[in-house]
């Protein structure tokens, strides 16, 4: 039998079926252990949340789970082509005639979810164990390339990203957490490191090889890097509140135009004067006060800052004399200084780059994962503490709006 940390690994890339089938089952479960918290706190109330662009309701997320595997894998036609699968080609019926109608992202819109005529809770737990099951029998019937397998993999890695967005949401509604989750999405003390020195050197960008990536991390293409130095780790509590100390919520200067419009805005609405969820930020104590899962926490001084938007990690970084990193240089220095110190998967890292595609970019089937982001959203890379480890991988893109701060996400500098 395959070891749980097989299973959870970025192995997990290049996972044939029977591993595969076994992480299937590993995600679902996990699925379903992150929503029962929800049960607990909104079943009672036919889980109802606020209707905010930052979430989804969570009936409409589970259901959608289902959805995406049975739309890519049960559904498709054309699965065994991997990438080269046409989307626009007909499918099958779904198992659920309305599944379509509720949980088709690129059909349905966001601000319509809240309204639909969604099926109770127990007929969407049914979806997925039946979606499951149709995709376990047909991955047994499955080839071994890469193209039969890529779907299998996709579909994958889509459960734990929305795994993670449960616990996000969660943090977001302040949903209480059992005590393991509790511990387990709650960032860890960091031994501080002075910043590493990295050589020039060229850098080959991008995904290669027999393995699953996704479609923004493509093609290969080289960098050249002049010398520059990084961060070992990302910015901790204690360095923040010296920006807050020094009035950097209060100082323009420090502030990209957009920024500074955001920060009034903020301020004005929530009485923003921190990062988000800070309920107190201690200037002479360095104490930091901030609210994890609806209860109060003192957060420890090493411990990364988090809960920031693209906006107040580049106005710390004009503060203290340096920027946020190119894409390329976190990308080097995670590969080529580990060994010397450099520690990532903490929390999601601000990169000082727009979204943009690598040369020779063409979308894979699923069309709006990358494309329709393009220029306008920040990169993100490394992980967070909510990130299956499966999902954590040096090349991995992802990528939010600016002001988006409800992801548990940080970042780390560069010298000028």
């Amino acid at each position: 039998m395959a070891s749980p940390e097989l299973i959870d690994s970025p192995r997990m890339r290049s996972a044939g079926r029977e591993l595969l089938s076994l992480a299937l089952i590993d995600a679902r479960n996990h699925t379903l252990q992150l929503f029962g918290q929800y049960q607990k706190a909104l079943e009672a109330v036919n889980f109802a949340v606020p209707q905010l662009a930052t979430l989804n309701p969570p009936l409409w997320e589970l259901g959608h789970i289902g959805w995406f595997q049975e739309h890519w894998i049960g559904r498709n036609l054309q699965r065994a082509l991997g990438p080269r699968c046409q989307p626009g080609r007909a499918r099958l019926a779904s198992i659920e005639p309305d599944a379509d109608r509720w949980w088709d992202s690129d059909h349905v819109p966001h601000a319509t979810r809240w309204t639909l005529d969604l099926p109770d809770v127990g007929s969407c737990r049914a979806y997925l164990l039946d979606t499951l099951e149709s995709t376990l029998e047909l991955l047994e019937k499955t080839g071994d390339s890469d193209d039969a397998l890529y779907f299998y993999r996709l579909c994958l890695f889509h459960e734990d990203m929305h795994g993670e967005a449960f616990s996000y949401t969660a943090q977001t509604l302040g949903l209480p957490l059992d005590p393991p989750l509790q511990a387990a999405f709650t960032p860890a003390p960091m031994a501080l490191r002075e910043p590493l020195l990295m050589p020039a050197t060229v850098w080959q960008m991008g995904s290669a090889g027999s393995v699953f990536a996704f479609d923004n991390e493509r093609t290969v293409h080289a960098i050249g890097i002049p010398e520059f130095e990084i961060d070992a780790q990302p910015v901790t509590w204690a360095q923040y509140v010296e920006f807050v100390g020094d009035g950097g919520y209060d100082r323009e200067e420090f502030w990209q135009p957009e920024g500074w419009q955001w920060l009034q805005a903020a301020a004005a609405s929530e009485g923003r004067r921190g990062p988000r969820y800070v309920d107190q930020i201690g200037i002479a104590s360095g104490a930091v006060m901030q609210t994890r899962f609806g209860q109060p926490r003192r957060m420890a001084g090493n411990q990364p800052a988090l809960h920031m938007t693209w906006w107040e990690a580049d106005a710390w970084c004009r503060w203290a004399g340096r920027r946020l990193p190119a894409e390329v240089e976190w990308e080097a220095a995670a590969h080529l200084a580990a060994h010397r110190g450099f520690r990532w998967g903490d929390v999601w890292e601000w990169m000082g780059t727009t979204f943009r595609p690598y040369p020779g970019f063409a979308a894979d089937p699923y069309l709006a994962y990358s494309q329709p982001w393009f220029g306008t959203h920040k990169v993100l890379r490394g992980a967070s503490f909510a990130t299956r480890a499966r999902l954590k991988h040096p090349k991995y893109r992802n990528f939010y709006l600016p002001e988006r701060d409800d992801i548990f996400c940080g970042f780390r500098s560069c010298s000028l």
